[in-house]
């Protein structure tokens, strides 16, 4: 027997983690709201005792009322395709918050099962909740699991095989309005059309739900919406009052305690700027001891294959080919894996622990004082993996101009793919006792950039008036081994499949145009890679680095910016270790900085630009955003190169 279960709930309460665990499936997941928003559904499959069920993860949402996408998309999936059965989750410890959403769907009258997560942590606030006492209110039943384990597992299974009735008691919104409900029950509604019909006003509604509506406006004092969402919340207290207790000690509350060192005004940014720091510095500090033994490795391989080659007579190249092309291009790259592994490591644990939540509290603060949408910063901190991601994370916001502001901003954050050409030239041109320091300005002046044109922006071409921003504070909770490897791991295969896919086409590419025409010197100003390079060096060199290899490396890092390594070593002939030693006869530190800064704010990935563009729907604001970038990161570099020359760098 096929069964068809939607998993709906609320952001961060662990529905997706449940939809992984159910189907094997990896979608990743973070311990904040709007980590695993994608405003679309995500289907898997699952077998059970002898039935197979289709498991449609939801957009995580707070209600059914239609106002955004996520809710919309629920909402519509829940109406119109009748899935067999509904898995509400709910976060055992916001029973409050989480409830509205139970109620809406109940109201739904589709059959429907409650499965209770994150007990655990609720027990550890001090709170005790009586599962049959909250089914017997609620009229559905109650499953206690765990999310990120077998817990409750086959009972849940086992309730939605047996699940086949509709709900038969509803919530009741006292005196009121039952009554009027029920009046207009009898004109033919059910009650989930009567309530939709009250707070969803229409141009062409029947008399009858206008005079309710008023009638009930003017009674209450107040407007449909909070009229409802008061009888929810009188409905949801009560249920409380009789199905959950509070321990004598009254629960340990340690995110309450944490969080008034962590958020605070004075302490909150000192101690983010200083994790972070760390995080860098340590990326740099473990990360030494092995990269050194991948560019042994490569090292060793281009001297064999340039031997062997050698001694079979080989054409000089096929030698060139395979050592300068092959080898020195994706060894140049490759070598930054275990740096891109500890750095996710470490992202992850972050992410599960409930400290980016944090993070994108402390930032609202000062984006709302630069007139920014202090949501904004969400997709932002998604940019810090990958940008596609990140732009499509933008759909969540309210309003289309919004939407476009928070999509035009989101690159500027120093995504994954920018890391090995900070790793390469930070590690060659500072000291180590400033390396992580260094890197992080980078990321810093990503934000500040963002901050700083969002606001210019937002005076100018986006101007409006700009939406709440709510978001939760979610609690501490220890990252789970499992989590953070996956994690860890889905991020290093994707770096090795773009090495594969995208870096070494592009370097073979690199390589052939620095060999051609034939009889040239490779890479010298007569090849076709010279002479592309010598027509655009004169653009950046009031930028400091005006020499053809960084102007083709710029270029063809428009594919993917790890690109940019692979193509200086292509281009240069030589290993990674051997690049070093090169790039230091054409840089200064200052110039490498500014060359680092360019990287980090001109245009993203053909990827991004596409995703752009399916985002927003337009060639010219896409176009525009492209311009937009080169603009800024001519800017920002030339500024800082010239700026540190004035002062002696």
């Amino acid at each position: 027997m096929n069964i068809t279960v939607a998993l709906a709930g609320n952001p961060n309460c662990g529905k997706t983690t449940l939809f992984n665990n159910l189907t094997g499936m990896r979608h990743h997941v973070g311990n904040w709201p709007g980590k695993t928003v994608t405003i679309d559904r995500k289907e898997g499959k699952t077998s059970f005792e002898g039935h197979t069920f289709e498991i449609i993860d939801l957009p995580g949402t707070y209600s059914l009322s239609g106002r955004s996408l996520e809710e919309k998309i629920a909402d519509d999936f829940i109406k119109n395709e009748t899935p067999d059965v509904i898995v509400n989750i709910i976060d055992a410890v916001h029973l409050e918050r989480n409830l509205y959403l139970t109620l809406q769907l109940i109201e739904v009258g589709r059959p429907i099962i409650i499965a209770l997560n994150m007990n655990k942590y609720a027990e550890a606030e001090g709170f005790v909740i009586d599962e049959k006492k909250l089914s017997a209110m609620l009229g559905v039943r109650v499953i206690k699991i765990e999310a990120i384990d077998e817990t409750g597992k086959k009972d849940l299974l086992k309730a939605v095989i047996n699940c086949k009735e509709k709900p038969q008691k509803y919530p009741t919104y006292g005196a009121e309005l039952e009554s009027h409900l029920t009046e207009l029950t009898y004109s033919g509604l059910t009650r989930r059309e009567a309530v939709l019909a009250l707070l969803n006003k229409a141009d062409d509604e029947p008399e009858k739900i206008t005079s309710t509506r008023k009638h009930l406006e003017s009674i209450f004092g107040s407007n449909i919406d909070e009229i409802f969402a008061d009888n929810r919340y009188a409905y949801i207290a009560g249920v409380l009052n009789e199905a959950v207790h509070t321990m004598s000690a009254g629960g340990k509350n340690q995110s309450g305690r944490i969080d008034k060192i962590i958020t605070n005004k004075w302490l909150g940014f000192p101690i983010f700027l200083g994790i972070m720091y760390l995080i860098f510095q340590a990326v740099f500090t473990l990360g030494a001891p092995l990269m050194e033994g991948i560019d042994f490795i490569f090292g060793q391989l281009g001297e064999i294959c340039s031997t062997g080659l050698t001694t079979v007579s080989a054409p000089e190249w096929m030698t060139s080919f395979v050592v300068d092309g092959v080898i020195g291009g994706m060894g140049s790259v490759i070598i930054f894996l275990p740096n891109i592994i500890l750095m996710f490591l470490m992202l992850a644990i972050l992410e599960q622990s409930g400290y980016m939540a944090r993070v994108a509290v402390l930032m609202d603060s000062i984006m709302h004082k630069l007139g920014l949408h202090g949501k904004s910063f969400i997709p932002m901190i998604l940019g810090f993996g990958c940008g596609v991601p990140a732009i499509m994370g933008a759909r969540a916001m309210e309003n289309r101009r919004e939407r476009n502001l928070t999509i035009l901003l989101t690159p500027f954050m120093s995504c994954s793919a920018r890391l090995p050409v900070y790793l390469l030239l930070v590690g060659i041109f500072f000291a180590p006792e400033i390396q992580g320091l260094v890197m992080f300005s980078l990321y810093l002046l990503g934000v500040a950039v963002a901050l700083i044109t969002g606001f210019l922006l937002r005076k100018t071409l986006f101007r409006g008036e700009e939406s709440a921003f709510v978001i939760e504070m979610p609690p501490y909770r220890l990252p789970t081994i499992k989590g953070v490897v996956l994690h860890m791991w889905d991020n290093a295969v994707e770096f090795l499949k773009r090495a594969g896919v995208i870096i070494f086409p592009a370097v073979l590419v690199i390589w052939l145009l620095a060999t051609l025409p034939l009889g040239v010197e490779y890479g010298s100003s007569e090849s076709i890679i010279g002479i592309i390079g010598s027509a655009i060096a004169p653009i950046f060199a009031p930028l400091g680095f005006g020499f053809a290899e960084a102007g083709v490396s710029l270029v063809m890092g428009l594919l993917a910016k790890e690109v940019v390594v692979g193509s200086l070593a292509t281009l240069y002939g030589v290993a990674e270790d051997g690049l070093a030693g090169v790039l230091t006869g054409v840089f200064t530190p200052l110039s490498a900085y500014s060359f680092m800064v360019f990287v980090l704010l001109y245009i993203p990935c053909f990827a991004a630009l596409l995703t752009i563009k399916k985002e927003t729907r337009s060639w010219k604001f896409t176009a525009g955003a492209a311009l937009f970038y080169c603009v800024t990161a001519w800017i920002v570099s030339f500024i800082i190169f010239q700026g540190g020359t004035l002062l002696g760098f």
